[in-house]
């Protein structure tokens, strides 16, 4: 099953197009994409039986397919050759966390503003939660996770970074720095996925390329640990972590400009395009 979001209502995407889940179901199901969560069997249970025609529908018209979670969790250095490109040579004994607030969130093919020439680009798996979890053991981690979906964690690195405390969270959620889709994809439609291929491009230039089968910490160990500490809910976030390859961590760096087009990809779940403008008043930093 792949779950979208069109004109903000929750939508099944099949090859023929796409098919309006509550009125599909007469009412079944609600429009809230939370109650679809925490609906997720149900959901997945109506998908594979369901009659229903699809309807055409613009790819340009998606939003994100979870547009307003109440807790969206991002994880930084989850990737070894991420972490040594930054200059960390001991990896983290417990997942490093912080949070993009949920109003960056945007849609698969989304125009978004830069502040700043400092903006970097973070290809990203992101996990998004089934049932609420409360100190889940590691070896049922991916029983609480409804599907996945792809990301691009965008950061203003100089605010993220500046002051005597950083501040991750502000640099990480600036209007639409969360683009995510096209979809959330159901785990039955993924052989493997502890083994998917994770890259992002700008045109023909590779900016990042790597394997989710490389996560220091694992989408299980992930749903372990934070749940260990917070109470997971259905419709929750995890951004798991980025592959080498970061503006940042380019000699000499690379960020992104206005004009380009970011293109971010996940193997067997998707492909997201984000189209980068100016913000007005936008810096030139050093």
């Amino acid at each position: 099953m792949r779950l979208a979001n069109l004109g903000n209502r929750p939508v099944l995407l099949t090859d023929g197009g796409a098919i309006d889940l509550e009125r599909a179901s007469d009412g079944t199901f609600d429009p809230d994409f939370l109650e679809v969560y925490s609906r997720w069997d149900e959901v997945r249970d109506f998908a594979a039986a369901t009659t229903a025609f699809p309807a055409p529908y613009d790819p340009a018209s998606l939003g994100s397919p979870v547009p307003l979670p109440r807790q969206v969790f991002g994880i930084g250095l989850n990737y070894k050759d991420h972490a040594e490109e930054t200059g960390v040579t001991l990896l983290p004994p417990e997942p490093v966390v912080f949070t993009k607030f949920p109003t960056c969130h945007t849609g698969p093919e989304a125009t978004v503003a830069l502040p700043s020439s400092r903006v970097d680009f973070e290809v990203e798996l992101v996990v998004v939660i089934g049932r609420r979890a409360e100190r889940a053991a590691e070896a049922d981690g991916w029983g609480y996770v409804a599907g996945l979906t792809v990301g691009n964690d965008l950061s203003e690195r100089t605010v993220q970074l500046a002051g005597p405390v950083p501040q991750f969270s502000m640099g990480k959620s600036y209007p639409g720095f969360g683009p995510t889709g096209p979809a959330v994809v159901s785990l039955d439609e993924i052989p493997d996925p502890e083994n998917l291929d994770i890259s992002c491009r700008v045109g023909d230039e590779v900016l990042q390329s790597g394997n989710t089968k490389n996560l220091i910490f694992s989408v299980p160990a992930l749903v372990s640990r934070l749940s260990a500490i917070c109470t997971l809910l259905p419709g929750d976030v995890i951004w798991t972590g980025t592959p080498a390859g970061t503006g940042m961590g380019r000699k000499p760096e690379r960020m992104l400009r206005p004009g380009e087009t970011l293109t971010s990809t996940i193997g067997g779940i998707g492909e997201i395009s984000t189209r980068l403008v100016a913000a007005p008043g936008y810096i030139e930093r050093d």
